[in-house]
């Protein structure tokens, strides 16, 4: 298969090529590198299967050289904003880089003929309802930060560019995304605050927030698992057990780091920032029904990116 990966060279597109290249498809990495970076796939670089190309995908004249070019059989959409606190501040950052990156990708998917989507999309979309079970047929989505609705609004692309242009599309909607080459998110804020100060340590909120993560490599087994969908739109919540609260982080990082006596200063407040969801409560029995499962539950998961985000310095 050529698969062309749009935000290859961010977190999580990285280690989808790093895992598609591995089984051996053709795979063309584009990423304009404002987030993700040559290094992110600097283990690909010799394979013969691997290209990698600086493209902005909201530039359609790049994004038609590649596809004239590289002729894709499955695009994987991955470039969004993945600093959310970033886009509070200037909700412009959501629209060019979540918003248009997904209705360009979709148009020159249509100019091409190119008929097979992966889009991450995120629990974000559901908005702050930490009384409700969200699943995937949760009705009145209302997200309460510019990322969620960037991403509700691709989602909404994406149902009528499948249904005009008989596109099969997967739709996963998930929560933190942690693992090996984390460049950003709590885990790498504490690791670097208490590598500056291992006295004390600054929480945004009350340390309250609870949120499952889940680690990389997981949700990457279950993209590749589910990539062969039918026409239209096939939609999945993708989580994991359990749930890690903010100071349970804190913890975790400072029994791995050695450290002892650290005192906690909380911002106050139950976000983190103005469009925190602190809690939620998400249901996954549709892709467990399915036959995939997460490996790490969320503690876990936050343990072993402690170490590894340690070890990578």
């Amino acid at each position: 298969m050529r698969a062309l990966v749009v935000g290859g060279a961010g977190f999580i597109g990285s280690h989808l090529c790093e895992s598609l290249v591995a089984d051996g498809h053709k795979v063309c990495c584009v990423d304009n590198f404002s987030l993700g970076n040559k290094k992110q796939v600097s283990g690909l670089i010799n394979s013969t299967l691997f290209s990698l190309k600086e493209i902005d995908a909201t530039d359609n004249d790049g994004l038609d050289s590649v596809f004239e070019s590289f002729k894709p059989e499955y695009v994987f959409h991955l470039a969004a904003n993945s600093d959310i606190q970033a886009s509070a501040k200037n909700p412009e950052v959501e629209y060019r880089n979540t918003y248009t990156t997904t209705f360009c990708i979709l148009n020159t998917m249509r100019k091409y003929g190119v008929k097979k989507l992966f889009f991450s999309s995120t629990s974000a979309v559901y908005g702050d309802k930490r009384d409700e079970v969200l699943d995937e047929n949760t009705s009145n989505l209302s997200p309460i930060s510019y990322y969620g609705a960037a991403k509700l609004g691709s989602e909404a692309l994406i149902s009528a560019f499948s249904y005009m242009n008989d596109i099969s599309s997967l739709i996963f909607r998930f929560p933190n995304v942690i693992g090996p080459r984390l460049t950003h998110g709590v885990i790498f804020d504490f690791i670097g605050r208490l590598r500056k100060d291992n006295t004390a340590l600054r929480i945004l909120g009350d340390g309250h927030q609870t949120k499952p993560y889940i680690y990389v490599t997981d949700l990457v087994e279950a993209i590749v698992q589910f990539m062969d969908v039918s026409k239209g739109v096939t939609l999945y919540n993708v989580g994991v057990e359990g749930a890690t609260s903010v100071t349970r982080i804190a913890d975790i990082i400072c029994e791995e780091m050695g450290l002892k006596d650290v005192t906690y200063q909380y911002t106050g407040g139950e976000g983190g920032w103005k469009g925190d969801v602190p809690k939620f409560q998400y249901c996954i029995d549709k892709i467990h029904n399915a036959g995939w499962k997460a490996k790490y539950p969320s503690d876990n998961a936050v343990r072993m990116t402690v170490r590894e985000v340690l070890k990578e310095g």
